[in-house]
């Protein structure tokens, strides 16, 4: 796997992949500053655009697939 690949951040792979917008991507900054600040909870932005409905979990999956995550 060229180190290129692994480098990508989730959200880029997802947009490249026309699976989330760049607002939908912002929103999800967003919430997951909001939340850190607020509660100190960290969840991870995939776990925001599923709960969000923003992607699903096959696509969440085949993000990460092109990730070499999985």
């Amino acid at each position: 796997m060229s180190r290129e690949k692994f480098d990508k951040h989730f959200c880029m792979v997802a947009i490249e992949k026309g699976f989330i917008t760049s607002e939908q991507l912002n929103e999800t900054l967003k919430i997951q500053v909001v939340e850190e600040l607020e509660s100190g909870k960290h969840r991870l932005r995939g776990q925001i655009l599923q709960a969000k409905n923003y992607i699903t979990l096959e696509q969440t999956d085949e993000v990460l697939m092109e990730m070499g995550l999985l």
